[in-house]
């Protein structure tokens, strides 16, 4: 780690396999939390190369549980990259029970806040989810309600091994790129959110060399999601497209109508009331335009307004909710 560090203090890129060996030894505990930090703060320092990112991810994904099985319902995964600096109130996850709700396979990969007050996980665990590693409970999820969750830290050891580090940090890190591109599913089809453009450029030659389905969503004023709080951009096979909230028919949001709150338990509050049906148009609005990204993920050939319809039926005729009720039933047993 040493050599490793002057390296990087000299401006210098690490190569690919480089990078990948620094992650495997760092998930075998070979560093200690402040040789970690030292690695992380480089990056605050100089972007990440491609090199390095594909680096990271090879060892990770080298190192996860293996989840194949199933992969035999081609399911959709919704994240952000987090790190936007917005403390949003759980949109992705609201918009995968909504997915899951119009009938559409999810399976949604996420771990607890580092940067926020409420990742995926603190909304689950809020709700009494007993993560597992359990891949019948996930198939019997994926069966009965559409969606499984797998919890990050217990399919990949090196994000369980960075956690204290993060939480400390508590800033963006690299991790919040890669968190998204090492679901350990390593889905075919995913909905991506990134807090700036040259993420999105990154993110999408990773995604054009997989040849896998995708969307790359980025909102101009900084969030890592569509937020409808300014006018945005999804990036997927078929190009670039620009919209503005009005444009597809939504009002535009208001930055404070989108917080999460100060603790989980207000964020969890928040997650419930969009999934009841008894949010704001705000918070709403956000979950379907995301959902609605998903379904035309899965379907290219549907306009987007009727991906919209799709996940607004979802939504008020309360097949979210089902989804989620049935989906505590089987993962809050286990």
């Amino acid at each position: 780690m040493k050599a490793t560090l002057s390296k990087l203090f000299e401006h210098q890129y690490l190569s690919r396999e480089e990078a990948k060996q620094i992650l495997t030894n760092m998930a075998k505990g070979q560093y200690n939390e402040s040789q970690i930090a030292a690695f992380i703060t480089v990056y605050f320092m100089r972007s990440i190369s491609v090199e390095e990112i594909l680096g990271f991810r090879d060892a990770l994904l080298e190192m996860r549980f293996n989840v194949d099985p199933l992969n035999e319902y081609n399911p959709i995964d919704i994240v952000g990259t987090g790190g936007d600096g917005k403390n949003t109130f759980n949109i992705s996850t609201a918009a995968c029970f909504v997915t899951a709700g119009a009938g559409y396979k999810v399976v949604k990969h996420g771990n607890f806040g580092a940067t926020s007050v409420s990742g995926a996980s603190n909304v689950m665990e809020e709700h009494g989810v007993k993560f597992t590693q359990d891949l019948d409970i996930h198939k019997k999820s994926l069966d009965k309600t559409n969606i499984a969750y797998l919890h990050a830290p217990l399919f990949n050891p090196a994000l369980k091994t960075v956690a204290p580090v993060r939480k400390a940090l508590a800033v963006r890190t690299f991790f919040n790129i890669l968190g998204p591109i090492v679901n350990p599913l390593v889905p075919k089809r995913q909905v991506l959110g990134v807090y700036d453009l040259k993420m999105a450029r990154l993110y999408n030659y990773i995604y054009q060399e997989s040849g896998n389905d995708f969307s790359i969503v980025h909102s101009l004023d900084g969030y890592d999601e569509i937020s409808l709080t300014d006018t945005f951009v999804i990036i997927n096979k078929s190009g670039e497209s620009i919209y503005t909230p009005e444009v597809l028919g939504f009002e535009r949001a208001s930055p404070t109508e989108l917080s999460g709150g100060d603790t989980p338990q207000k964020a969890a509050q928040i997650f419930d009331n969009v999934l009841n049906n008894r949010a704001t148009e705000a918070q709403k609005n956000t979950v379907i335009i995301n959902a609605a990204t998903a379904i035309q993920t899965i379907e290219p050939q549907l306009e987007i307004q009727t991906c919209i319809d799709k996940a607004k039926y979802s939504l008020e005729a309360g097949k979210a909710q089902t989804a989620f009720s049935k989906f505590l039933t089987i993962n809050t047993l286990s």
